[in-house]
């Protein structure tokens, strides 16, 4: 019989063992028409592995550390898809602009002082306390252009056990003096030099991730050398891609030599096949765009806090998933003012019902299981084996307790799991696993 050793565990040890079982309600969406539910269950991790989840304990296992949590929700971790760590401290400000006003007004100064090496600590700090607390167990970052603030946010995640990429942004035109690099070999000279500090130290958990801001702030030199180290390290990339109606028209300004935004990335030799890449947003791709993403294996993140809050517009995420397209959910602070991902999987499903509403009602909405999909192994694909508690994937695990927002009614796992993209909030988070270690403690 397995009994509850939280109590055992928090009183003499301050790691979990290598093999380890968690017992509760457990939910995961191995593809995106697939809801799978374990009323009862146990998901079992060895050395950071899942091995499966089973309505008891296998003959193999007997005996095993379990925690039983109940009758809380379990589900796979969480992937922020795209988020911008140094706009934590300025969330929920100049939300009445449109997204090009807003960089210009409010983000490009704010990140300027993370020039301050003593702010980016403080900020930083703070940013890094609020992922550990939420539901997200993996995300992919962008830093600022500023080396050594990099290295200090990169410390900091790597401490706290997260899995995440993390990019020192490149800048070197249309941005204001305070934070634009000086020209195209300056800046590839210090995302060498932030490249040959991050092996020094010989992270796990964070891993380096090539972050050109957008192609109106990057040269075509800038780009090309990009291109280059990208070969040299092997590296995957991130950006942003057909967000907003005057960017595009700006792109198109800025490389009349490219057909449409994606085509710009693809010239300089950034944009999938052998460079794994994240787009975020996808708002208004054309048709030749979208079969470029989809021929070259390009992930979408889709901000849906992000598109509404900046004006940019209603992505047809649910149209890309269906059509087989590598789709996640970013939360993309601070255009989208929370952290909170199991809000933005509400937020995925609400835009896309405005989508069917007012652009295309031939495109249904998105389902809970393909918002909870997306959020899951959508995005946690770009890591490879994650986001699933299949065998032989990374163990990720999310814990929820949903006892603060009661209700009178029986509610199943499904219709728990719907709420809590509406009023889940971090205390909702009763613990946290990424790659088999605690994250989150029960208290």
């Amino acid at each position: 019989m397995h009994t509850d050793n939280r109590e055992h565990f928090r009183r003499e040890t301050k790691e979990l063992p290598e093999t380890f079982a968690l017992k509760g309600i457990i939910l995961d969406a191995p593809s995106p028409e697939k809801l799978r539910i374990w009323e009862e269950g146990y998901v079992i991790c060895e050395k950071g592995i899942c091995k499966g989840v089973y309505e008891t304990i296998p003959q193999k296992y007997e005996g095993i550390f379990c925690i039983d949590y109940g009758d809380s929700l379990i589900i796979p971790g969480i992937t922020d898809l795209h988020l911008h760590a140094p706009q934590f401290s300025f969330r929920g400000t100049g939300m009445d602009l449109e997204l090009l006003d807003w960089l210009d007004q409010v983000t490009f100064p704010q990140e300027a002082r993370y020039e301050d090496e003593e702010f980016a600590k403080e900020a930083y700090s703070l940013f890094v306390q609020e992922m550990k607390k939420s539901a997200t167990a993996r995300a992919c970052i962008f830093a600022t252009l500023h080396v050594p603030a990099t290295m200090i946010l990169t410390d900091l995640l790597e401490e706290s056990g997260l899995k995440v990429f993390v990019g020192k942004v490149n800048m070197d035109r249309n941005s204001p003096e305070t934070l634009c690099e000086k020209s195209a070999g300056q800046s590839l000279s210090s995302t060498r030099r932030w490249l040959e500090e991050t092996e020094k130290r010989n992270y796990k958990n964070v891993r380096p991730i090539l972050t050109p801001r957008f192609i109106p702030s990057c040269t075509d030199e800038l780009m090309e050398g990009l291109a280059q180290i990208q070969r040299e390290y092997s590296l995957p990339m991130q950006s942003h891609l057909s967000e907003n109606p005057g960017e595009i028209e700006w792109v198109k300004d800025l490389r009349p030599d490219a057909e449409f935004y994606g085509q710009a990335y693809e010239k300089s030799g950034m944009f999938g096949k052998n460079c794994p890449t994240i787009m975020a947003h996808g708002v208004y791709c054309s048709f030749e765009e979208e079969e470029l993403i989809k021929r070259n294996g390009v992930y979408l993140a889709h901000c849906p806090q992000s598109n509404r809050d900046l004006a940019s517009g209603i992505a047809p995420a649910a149209r890309y998933l269906r059509e087989g397209m590598r789709v996640g959910i970013g939360t993309d602070v601070a255009g989208g003012s929370s952290l909170n991902m199991l809000r933005a999987m509400g937020d995925a499903i609400g835009m896309s019902k405005l989508y069917w509403r007012l652009l295309d009602e031939k495109i249904k909405p998105l389902s809970v299981t393909e918002a909870f999909y997306m959020a899951t192994r959508g995005g946690g694909s770009f890591f490879g084996n994650v986001g699933s508690f299949e065998q032989e994937f990374e163990m990720d695990a999310v814990v929820l307790d949903d006892s603060s927002i009661p209700s009178p009614l029986r509610l199943s796992p499904k219709e728990r799991l719907e709420r809590f993209m509406y009023l889940g909030e971090e205390r909702n988070v009763r613990a946290k696993y990424v790659n088999g270690k605690e994250i989150k403690r029960y208290e």
